[in-house]
């Protein structure tokens, strides 16, 4: 499943901003106080998600693992909230992930092959998947910081998980905030990188964009139960 929670990356952290309270953590590099101008910065952030509650975008998506060669892909994703999404990859891997916020639907094409998974069983296997049902507290569980320097264009955010295993780079549109880059650090070093594009904010998406269909004829694998 470690795949999927790649993959899943982008959406959890933007349902990780939508379910913060106003204030939040936020510490420089160094551990000095935090600036006024971050806690703004982390305050708009969750005000704009706080009220995004659906979006689609196109993404492409580069999955850099320690002794192997880079992975590229593109595709298009939908979320709506609370824990519905869909993302759709393209060649070379073609995937389908899919979730109606009850089940987890994991598509590989070429294995013709279903992995379902309940949701909430789901979120036991990551910290970070908590925020997709609106359950994870940004405060409790990262410190935000503004990476160094600040050279794209973009507004570049850190987030590092208190309890550790895992880094999160985010790059905001200065405009509007919407997320258009997010970089997720294992504790392996292993990154995957997503660039978003094509943003569209609370549109219109109905219960069927997230209704998974199981193909004719694929297997379908029931992830085992938590012990």
């Amino acid at each position: 499943m470690n795949r999927i929670w790649k993959a899943l990356a982008p959406l959890l952290v933007m349902s990780i901003v939508a379910a913060a309270p106003a204030r939040s953590e936020a510490m420089l590099p160094n551990g000095a106080p935090v600036s006024k101008d971050l806690k703004q910065v982390l305050d708009r952030l969750q005000r704009h998600y706080h009220d995004t509650n659906s979006f689609t975008a196109n993404f492409n998506e580069e999955i850099a693992t320690v002794g192997a060669p880079k992975r590229q892909r593109q595709g298009t994703v939908s979320f709506r909230k609370p824990g519905r999404m869909r993302w759709e990859f393209g060649d070379p891997e073609k995937q389908t992930i899919v979730s109606d916020g009850e089940t987890l639907y994991s598509y590989d094409p070429d294995l013709n092959q279903v992995v379902e998974t309940p949701l909430k069983q789901a979120l036991k296997s990551s910290s970070a998947t908590s925020f997709l049902l609106g359950i994870g507290n940004i405060n409790h569980d990262f410190k935000a910081r503004f990476t160094i320097p600040q050279t794209t264009g973009q507004i570049d955010l850190l987030l590092d998980a208190k309890t550790g295993g895992y880094k999160i780079e985010v790059g905001l549109d200065p405009k509007t905030y919407n997320l258009i880059s997010l970089t997720l650090i294992d504790q392996l070093g292993d990154t995957t990188k997503v660039d978003f594009s094509e943003i569209h904010d609370n549109v219109e998406l109905p219960d069927s964009t997230f209704a998974f269909k199981v193909p004719a004829g694929a297997d379908i694998v029931t992830a085992p139960a938590s012990p």
